[in-house]
């Protein structure tokens, strides 16, 4: 408990740096923009030294997902949020990151779907009415002002887990229960309707940071999810990493 809201610090960022890629020759495979001047592991690293609290393997599945996306066709993003829905509620399990410049620009709580489970995530849906939390890759798209407040919107990328993120309305919104006030009286902070509700407190420079088309991905140890999801297990990987379609 007492580590739980030890860790409740926020980062935040003071400015976030548009990314701008060079065009590469037509002669030459298009890869992943990070991967133009660096290895899918030296970012991994990078990543990883900014964030020791975030597990390495779901990072490292966060940034071959989002690579397997771009290698097929996706723009690819300036930022990346990472959620290890493995941890209680009551431990800060989001994680935002500025790709360009491999800084972490916050790490806080979020909540889970009340279907999913009480403190601990365990079951997680693509149904709507299900009221649980979808795991896989999500792009994130507009920002909107809805009965929760500044919010935004979100489709999801894997079909069958995630895909119908937008038609359940699915999406990322500040709640007054996602507060450490809920862990000594509950056990956990308070649950959704399967959005990754956020604390009030952060909820907009959460929303402006990811607004507009970057990557969030839920994770969670799930068998069926890790063997079928086509993004973790990418038609796009070869000997030299991920490849798109050349020019």
């Amino acid at each position: 408990m007492l580590h739980a809201l030890r860790r409740l610090g926020v980062l935040s960022a003071c400015c976030l740096t548009l990314f701008g890629g060079e065009a590469l020759a037509k002669e030459v495979a298009v890869i992943h923009p990070y991967q133009q001047s660096e290895s899918s592991s030296v970012l991994h690293e990078r990543l990883a030294a900014a964030a020791p609290d975030l597990d390495r393997r779901v990072l490292g599945t966060a940034i071959d997902a989002m690579q397997c996306a771009v290698a097929g066709g996706a723009k690819p993003a300036e930022r990346l949020a990472v959620i290890d829905f493995s941890l209680p509620s009551t431990e800060q399990r989001l994680w935002i990151f500025d790709l360009k410049h491999h800084r972490l620009l916050l790490q806080d709580l979020v909540a889970h779907g009340q279907g999913s489970g009480d403190n601990y995530a365990r079951q997680f849906s693509n149904v709507e009415g299900s009221h649980q939390s979808s795991i896989g890759l999500f792009r994130t798209q507009e920002s909107y002002i809805g009965q929760h407040g500044y919010s935004l919107r979100m489709d999801g990328l894997e079909p069958g887990f995630n895909d119908l993120a937008r038609q359940r309305a699915i999406v990322i919104h500040p709640a007054d229960y996602v507060d450490p006030s809920w862990i000594s009286r509950h056990g956990r902070i308070g649950r959704s309707h399967g959005c990754p509700a956020v604390r009030p407190e952060v909820a907009s420079m959460v929303v402006d940071s990811l607004k507009g088309g970057q990557f969030m991905f839920s994770w969670y140890p799930d068998d069926h999810w890790l063997a079928s999801s086509t993004l973790i297990n990418c038609p796009h990987r070869t000997e030299k990493g991920l490849v798109a379609a050349r020019n």
